[in-house]
């Protein structure tokens, strides 16, 4: 049975954050992963189908914690395990922040995604979108905003994506993202999910830093001789 670690509950702070008209954050250069949607319709992964382990995290775009892991944290040492073929790295994207503060940038951002998903963009728009994040209470990720920061990844726009974006194409995708995350009980975002092992409460912190993630990764992937 799959253990769930909340690395910690969102919207009890706000971030520290660009405003969405400040000047976005350079993309990263990148990572050929393969991406793709699970049968379920809900799940993204990123990384080998056949890999050993697999990660998966719950997070919602408007979440200030999820900036903190996906930029300062640990998220670039997982997905560096990933380009090695030994792990997945997989996502359900919540939006239950719009109701909790108001706006819709949560539902926008997710739908973004899942548009960018489609072509093959996911994971270097998704370190964009957290990049960049503007400060939750701003409900920041508008049409234009999302539109903007995906012209900094290579390949993105075209009439089909920019249509997804400002249309909310995968408006179901982004309902049924929220329902799975609330089924599977996770007590806030980001929390992760590790394949079958039983992690204690103490461990949970650590993915906010690079070193402690670091060892975790170590302990889990073991250096062959």
């Amino acid at each position: 049975m799959a253990t769930l670690v909340c690395v910690t509950g969102c919207g009890q702070k706000a971030a520290q954050a660009d405003k969405p008209d400040a000047p976005a954050a350079t993309a990263v250069v990148y990572r050929d992963l393969p991406e793709q949607l699970e049968d379920d319709g809900t799940t993204i992964s990123v990384g080998n189908p056949d890999a050993s382990r697999t990660f998966l995290f719950y997070e919602d775009p408007r979440c200030p914690y999820c900036k903190e892991f996906e930029v300062d944290g640990g998220a670039e040492l997982i997905e560096n395990q990933a380009r090695k073929g030994d792990l997945k790295v997989q996502y359900t994207l919540a939006s239950f922040l719009d109701d909790r503060l108001g706006g819709h940038g949560s539902l926008k951002a997710v739908n973004a995604l899942r548009a960018a998903l489609e072509e093959g963009k996911f994971i270097e728009y998704h370190d964009v979108l957290y990049a960049n994040q503007p400060a939750e209470e701003v409900d920041g990720f508008t049409d234009a905003f999302l539109l903007k920061l995906a012209a900094k990844v290579p390949g993105l726009r075209g009439e089909e994506f920019d249509n997804a974006v400002k249309k909310v194409k995968y408006r179901d995708f982004v309902e049924a993202s929220q329902q799975a995350y609330e089924t599977a009980g996770a007590p806030g975002t980001p929390t992760l999910l590790i394949d079958g092992m039983s992690l204690p409460d103490s461990v949970a912190g650590f993915f906010f830093d690079k070193d402690s993630t670091r060892k975790v990764i170590a302990a889990f992937f073991p250096q062959k001789s």
